[in-house]
Order: C-alpha cells, then sequence, then structure tokens
C-alpha cells in the first residue's frame, strides 16, 4: 500500500539553506529511493516541472512584491496565480493525500486545493514561528522599555500559536518534532498527532573525518548567525573561559548571517568558515570537541544531531527542541540560563575524562537514530490520515442517507 501511495507534498521551505528544508528534501530523496510516486510543489528561481524517476518536482517562481520573511525566505501576496496550474498538476498526478510544513504562500495555496478538490491533507510542523515572530519583535523594537516591551512580544507569540493552532486544524493528522510539541498540538487542534523526529546519516558525519591533531580544544557551532538563533551567547562564552586562564581553545563558527560581523569583532579566538557543505561541513563537525547550540527556538535542531554523530558532545538550552536529543551527562548537557550555558562549556573543557567519554556517547546515541525508520513512520502516518479521511467520508454519507430516509418517512 505505500509503494503505490500518491502524495502531493507542499514544503514551506525547500531550496533554502536550513533545518527543515533539508528535512524536506530528504524526504523526497527517500521516496525516489523508494520508487513512490511524489509530487513536490515549492517555490524556486523559476516556474517549471520536472521529473526524476518516481518524483515530479514542480518549481514555482515568486512574484517582485514577495515579502523577505528570512535569508532566502518569502511570502509572496500574489502566490495565488499559480493556483490554476497547481490544480492541473493535482489533476494530473492524483494524489491521494496532501502534506504541508507550514503557514505561507505554498502551503495555503495547498489547503485551498485540498479544500477545493477533497484530497485529505497530512501537516508537519518544522518551525517555532510563534517563538521565532517573538523574538525578531523584541528585538526590533529593542528601543521600547522592557515593561511596555515584554507584554508586547508575550501577546504577538500567543496570538500567532493561536493562528498556527488553527492552520494545524484542517489535516486530519498532524506531525511534530519532539514530545512535547505533539502533546501540545494534540490537545489543541483535537487531531491525531505524531513524533516525526529527525534522522542523520552517521556515514556521512563521522569523527573518521577530522583532520586536525594539534592538541587545540575546538569549540563549535553550526547555523545561521542571527539573533534568533542567540549566537551572541558565545561572546559571553569565550570571554568567561579566558576570564577563568582557559588558553588552549578556539572556536570553530560555521554559518553566515547578519550577526557574523559583530561576532568576528568580539571574539577574540573563533575562527569563521562561512557557510560550508558536503564534505568541509563534515570535516568541520569531525574538528570539533564541544558543540554549543545557545538557541531557544528552534523546533528540533539538526545540527546537535549531525556533532552527535561526529562524535561531539552538544550544550543546549532547556527552550525548544534541542533537549530531546540529549541525555544529560551522556551526550551532552542542557542548561537552564545563561550562566548554566557558559558553565556546562567551561566544566566539559576543563574535564578531558569526562569529554572524552561524552564523545563515544554522542556518537552511539546517533547512530540508532535512521532517517529511513522516520520517514517510513511519516508514510504510516500519510495511510492513517487518508483512512480517517475514508471514515469520515463514510460517516457523512450515512448521515445524510439516514437525514433522507427520516424526511421521506415524515411525507
Amino acid at each position: 500500500m505505500k509503494d503505490n501511495l500518491r502524495v502531493a507534498f507542499f514544503p514551506d521551505s525547500y531550496l533554502e539553506v536550513n533545518g527543515a528544508a533539508m528535512t524536506c528534501q530528504r524526504l523526497v530523496n527517500f521516496a525516489r529511493e523508494k520508487d513512490r510516486p511524489y509530487l513536490c510543489v515549492h517555490a524556486g528561481p523559476e516556474t517549471k516541472i520536472e521529473t526524476v524517476g518516481s518524483v515530479t518536482h514542480f518549481s514555482l517562481k515568486r512574484s517582485p512584491l514577495a515579502i523577505a520573511l528570512d535569508e532566502g525566505l518569502a511570502y509572496d501576496p500574489l502566490f495565488t496565480r499559480h493556483i490554476p496550474k497547481i490544480r492541473k498538476a493535482l489533476a494530473d498526478f492524483k494524489p491521494d493525500i496532501i502534506h504541508i510544513t507550514g503557514i505561507n504562500d505554498v502551503s495555503n495555496a495547498a489547503a485551498y486545493l485540498a479544500w477545493k478538490m477533497d484530497i485529505p491533507m497530512l501537516g508537519s510542523w518544522h518551525t517555532n514561528v510563534h517563538e521565532f515572530a517573538s523574538s525578531r519583535l523584541r528585538r526590533m523594537f529593542r528601543f521600547l522599555p522592557a515593561k511596555v516591551l515584554d507584554p508586547f512580544a508575550r501577546m504577538a507569540e500567543f496570538r500567532i500559536m493561536q493562528g498556527c493552532i488553527l492552520y494545524y486544524q484542517m489535516p486530519k493528522v498532524v506531525l511534530a518534532p519532539n514530545e512535547e510539541l505533539v502533546s501540545e498540538l494534540g490537545r489543541r487542534t483535537k487531531r491525531t498527532a505524531h513524533l516525526m523526529a529527525r534522522g542523520v546519516d552517521s556515514e556521512f558525519f563521522s569523527p573518521a573525518k577530522r583532520t586536525v591533531d594539534d592538541g587545540i580544544l575546538r569549540i563549535g557551532f553550526v547555523g545561521r548567525l542571527r539573533a534568533e538563533k542567540n549566537v551572541k551567547l558565545l561572546i559571553e562564552v569565550e570571554r568567561a573561559m579566558l576570564d577563568r586562564g582557559l588558553t588552549n581553545f578556539k572556536f570553530l563558527i560555521v554559518g553566515e548571517g547578519n550577526v557574523r560581523e559583530h561576532l568576528e569583532a568580539n571574539m577574540k579566538t573563533a575562527e569563521f568558515t562561512g557557510f560550508l557543505s558536503g564534505e568541509e561541513l563534515a570535516a568541520a563537525y569531525a574538528n570539533m570537541d564541544i558543540f554549543l547550540f545557545p538557541s531557544e527556538t528552534d523546533a528540533f535542531g539538526n545540527v546537535a544531531q549531525e556533532a552527535n554523530a561526529s562524535g561531539v558532545p552538544a550544550i543546549v538550552t532547556d527552550k525548544g527542541g534541542p533537549k530531546f536529543i540529549i541525555n544529560p551527562g551522556v551526550n551532552g548537557l542542557i542548561a537552564k540560563n545563561a550562566d548554566e550555558f557558559i558553565e556546562h562549556t567551561i566544566a566539559l573543557a576543563s574535564d578531558p575524562t569526562l569529554l572524552a567519554s561524552m564523545k563515544a556517547h554522542a556518537r552511539d546515541n546517533a547512530v540508532s537514530r535512521s532517517w529511513d525508520a522516520i520517514f517510513e513512520g511519516v508514510y504510516d502516518s500519510y495511510l492513517e490520515a487518508v483512512e480517517i479521511a475514508d471514515h469520515q467520508r463514510e460517516e457523512a454519507k450515512a448521515a445524510k442517507t439516514s437525514k433522507q430516509t427520516i424526511k421521506a418517512g415524515s411525507n
């Protein structure tokens, strides 16, 4: 049944460089490798259709009026002009289910057509957009006094989450990247909710790809260098380490973003590589000894898992999804606040025995997470959503027949 299931996928992020986009790309590649029929509709630099194996890619160009939201991400208020083309593509493909991933122009078109064409929908949650927006607002209006800004940001976060809940009531089944979100979305949407964790390629990300052996402790970060990733905390970590007399270390920072210039101006030991991919990225991870991920808004945090696969323990915050990857004291540490984040880093950097133990366990933890198993679970959820929709149609049909019978009898 899975091999014959026809899926139309509408990712809100696909060609961009971020964890959500990479997960979506892996899902599409999984369908192609399994030779399962898959239609992937996404925004791109031009409008075109191409088929590779069992997968058809339908790229749609945004208009000049598209509003930039983040690096590579945008929202096009005129994206609805593509609806006739998308509708034809769906009519030709004949999907059993539509899969959406978030609130944006691409998914909005998908949700509308799912309703018009009576196609069941599954929704997966990839980004804590409510926390992301709150972080942005706090930065934009940082000139306001805290007594004004704090309640304003909290209200915005609350309202945005309310909107997300309404949006995710449309699918029959909802998937989320951590148990906390699974519970909340299931409870608030009244929909079936399941875990869609993230896997890691433990052959590609491996400690065997380490290229340095100079005895210098490397503390790393991989990701977008933006305020919502809380990367300025790295400056405080470095300063505290230097104040404690630690000297045999350096920071290895991989990524790009508008905070890079500030970090470069305020960090003394850091090497900035810019954006890396492929073997260069794998080697960068393997060259690290401790991985820091100070973000408080990520729904999962793929990078912490990639670091683990490379034999690198990760220190994360207790906010968002990354904490679900970490078994404290085994493959990393979880910090409750900035001070604890700094202390965890110093403690691990100062204890070679503990660090060596965590490195071994980090690798073991990551190897157990298979992408194939995760995506087979997604397909199980596709089937469940189709079954729920079929059952609801049968119930509606029976109710209509019963109503007509009662009406005929009364006449």
